[in-house]
């Protein structure tokens, strides 16, 4: 099924985040320099900083789930005619929804997470306060619940399906931190190379300590409005979402099913077939791509999913033609969450629309007109195209 509905409806007008460099340090110390609602607020400053407005221009709001929508109202002072909790990338699905529908305006999409100071644990029989996430203890039972370990058992079979290397795999974590050695803001940016990869522990082997994601803490916020509202009112260039798209593989995903068997390549594909066909665009238009990577293999499978490259070529591609910021397609173009920040995606948006506008300094993609985020955990895959 095609539609157009969403296409354009909304645009990215401000974008926001804290100091990821200076919080992680000071928490490294000992210290705790904010909670969760602190680093919401600080990027939700900066973001409405950013468009040129004041929070009395905000009538709708959807926080991330790490924070309570309530307080966060509360908290920065907001009384929405419309609002929602979702995390980052239906955040903005629900907030062109939003716009489309005549709910609001102007949405403030806010995220913070106090996750390294608060010892958060995303392994374990506690993992998130145990019944959260339940995608985290589903398999409590068998003592099973490191996400690191699914994602290791995963890429094994990839490995053994498509033929891909752990020198393949490699280009990733090679390229994200070539991507962070030129962002200010990243909190890897010491480049390393293939070898450093290769020679550097396993953690659940096949993955290295580089396939593995931050864990930081944080605050990040990008303020949505309608792409007519926008026109009058942007401070900056806006962005458009020229589309989106969600699928989900819930049956058999307790067993590891969507994992194990297809790599989540059919909820992709169907994705694929929504964002592109609602935006007009196709994967040759795209200049820049965003990949949710709490681990590295998800960079393949979805380069794979998402038509970038044919079924079994992810490895060749990432060798020869390349990923980084020198390559063919450049991928997580700030260090992703393996080298920049983990935000859980919400950072990878920020990159988007940064890449978009073209003020990225160092790490800029040329002539940079459209941008594609997608995020695929746990059998759910969504797609988001920004650009001019």
């Amino acid at each position: 099924m095609t539609t157009g509905n969403l296409a354009k409806v909304g645009a990215v007008i401000g974008v926001g985040q804290s100091d990821y460099v200076s919080d992680h340090a000071r928490v490294r110390a000992g210290e705790k320099p904010h909670d969760s609602y602190g680093y919401a607020a600080i990027a939700f400053r900066a973001a409405l900083a950013d468009a040129g407005l004041t929070r009395n221009d905000i009538d709708g709001l959807i926080v991330g789930p790490t924070v309570a929508y309530e307080r966060v109202g509360e908290v920065l002072g907001i009384n929405p005619r419309w609002g929602s909790q979702a995390d980052a990338m239906l955040a903005v699905i629900e907030a062109c929804a939003a716009i489309k529908a005549g709910l609001a305006e102007t949405v403030a999409l806010i995220y913070g997470n106090d996750q390294r100071s608060a010892a958060v644990q995303y392994g374990g029989p506690e993992a998130m306060g145990g019944n959260l996430f339940l995608s985290y203890v589903y398999h409590a039972p068998w003592g099973y619940t490191s996400q690191g370990a699914l994602y290791a058992m995963m890429f094994r079979r990839f490995m053994e399906v498509t033929g891909i290397t752990e020198a393949e795999l490699g280009e990733v974590a090679v390229a994200q931190r070539l991507a962070a050695s030129l962002t200010p803001h990243a909190l890897m940016r010491k480049p390393i190379t293939l070898q450093d990869y290769l020679d550097s522990r396993y953690i659940c082997e096949p993955l290295h300590l580089f396939d593995y994601c931050l864990i930081n803490d944080g605050g990040v916020a990008l303020i949505v409005t309608s792409a007519e509202r926008a026109k009058r009112i942007a401070k900056k260039p806006p962005v458009l979402i020229h589309g989106v798209g969600r699928f989900d593989l819930n049956r058999g995903a307790t067993s590891l099913e969507p994992r194990l068997l297809d790599f989540y390549r059919p909820a992709q594909e169907a994705c694929a077939s929504q964002v592109f066909n609602m935006s007009g665009l196709g994967p040759e238009d795209m200049d820049a791509v965003q990949i949710y990577d709490s681990f590295s293999c998800h960079v393949p499978f979805a380069l794979e999913g998402y038509g970038y490259c044919r079924s079994g070529e992810a490895g060749r591609f990432m060798r020869e033609d390349g990923i980084s910021l020198k390559g063919k397609l450049p991928v997580n173009t700030a260090g992703g969450h393996l080298s920049e920040t983990y935000m859980q995606g919400w950072n990878h948006q920020v990159e988007a629309v940064r890449q978009v506008r073209g003020e990225c300094g160092a790490r800029q993609v040329e002539d940079c007109r459209f941008v594609h985020y997608n995020s695929d955990v746990a059998g759910k895959a969504v797609s988001i195209i920004y650009g001019r």
